[in-house]
């Protein structure tokens, strides 16, 4: 083979490996999700304040990543499948009072995963996107969302 083509076969198989290779979620903690300041906003629509994230840099490099976060999960909606991961167990979740609006995070899973039960601790990985704009979704969720671990 002349060396052209072995150099060409060798750019070949390392395109192919890599587009093949999944890489892995990046971890991430609660910790790293406290980079969040939050101002009221009026909503005429609900004639009271909500909280506006404003996210910080070490968060936003991570939205449309794919991360992996371990959890409490908090079952909102079993018909609708709407699940919240939480920093905290439900007696100190975000919902009780006792916690920040980034401390919890929204599950939008890939598949229907029956067997989930209040403070069950779970690792999830999935698709980071900041939310800022929509009120009726908290400001963390995670599509395509995997268990990883129980």
């Amino acid at each position: 083979m002349t060396k052209t083509l072995k150099f060409v076969a060798l750019i070949a198989f390392v395109g192919i490996t890599f587009a093949f290779s999944k890489s892995e979620p990046i971890k991430i903690t609660w910790e790293i999700l406290k980079d969040v300041k939050f101002s009221d906003k009026w909503s005429d629509e609900f004639q009271a304040y909500y909280a506006v994230p404003s996210f910080g840099n070490n968060i936003k490099k991570y939205n449309g990543q794919e991360v992996q976060i371990r959890g409490y999960i908090i079952p909102i909606d079993i018909v609708d499948g709407y699940y919240v991961l939480s920093a905290n167990p439900y007696s100190q979740c975000f919902f009780c009072g006792n916690a920040g609006p980034e401390s919890v995070m929204e599950i939008q899973m890939k598949k229907e995963y029956r067997d989930l039960r209040m403070d069950q601790i779970i690792t999830y990985k999935g698709k980071l996107r900041l939310n800022k704009d929509d009120i009726y979704q908290l400001n963390y969720i995670l599509e395509d969302a995997e268990i990883v671990a129980r």
